[in-house]
């Protein structure tokens, strides 16, 4: 299993290589939380030294959260620079969850103390108006630098989505960070919608829990 955790870092940092070909800084971008009922979209930007090995640096979504927490403290003190871009629900109402999560990248990537030569980003639809993007589908399982970007994402959302319990402690957001599950759906059913759900989200969970219980 350490051998197949090997190959595995091996190969996403060749990835990197790849696109970084003699560029000052490559970044990585992905994102945590577009799917929801509640709570921000957090994105996050990751320029890492070109020689860096950290093992089990991976999809964040492959993680335990103890793996993840480990992974986010040895990211955060080897990167060049790191950042997270945030849109909360209001945004993603305001526009939809794609948009927000393209803003919430941009803002990530503003924010780290270099300008990036290249990013690499996870899917297949981000843009940035001065700098090369690399669009990579499943690109946390692919790059070593977007991998990062997800951890630190992922991190970062849990932890203020476990904070945010605190201020509507009726949502049981450190289990479910709000996604839809069924724990989830039964606390809108008898509390009701917090200030903090999506309202563009809901209607479709409901939907599809009505369609359940028939």
């Amino acid at each position: 299993m350490k051998n197949q955790h090997k190959e595995r870092t091996l190969k996403l940092i060749e990835t990197d290589n790849h696109y970084r070909a003699g560029t000052a800084y490559l970044c990585g971008v992905d994102e945590a939380g577009r799917g929801p009922l509640a709570g921000p979209v957090v994105a996050a930007a990751v320029i890492l030294p070109d020689d860096i090995y950290i093992d089990g640096v991976y999809d964040s979504k492959k993680l335990s959260p103890k793996k993840r927490e480990k992974l986010y403290a040895l990211l955060a003190e080897h990167a060049i620079s790191f950042s997270v871009g945030v849109c909360d629900n209001y945004e993603i109402d305001k526009s939809n969850i794609l948009e927000a999560t393209k803003k919430a990248m941009t803002r990530a990537v503003g924010k780290l103390r270099f300008k990036p030569s290249i990013i690499l980003a996870d899917g297949n639809f981000y843009a940035h108006k001065s700098i090369s993007v690399t669009n990579i589908i499943r690109g946390d399982q692919k790059s070593f630098s977007i991998a990062a970007a997800s951890i630190i994402a992922k991190v970062t959302r849990d932890r203020m989505m476990t904070e945010l319990e605190k201020k509507y402690p009726y949502f049981s957001f450190s289990s479910h960070k709000g996604y839809g599950t069924r724990k989830h759906i039964d606390e809108i059913l008898e509390y009701g919608l917090s200030k903090l759900h999506r309202r563009t989200f809901h209607l479709k969970c409901l939907k599809g829990l009505f369609n359940e219980s028939r």
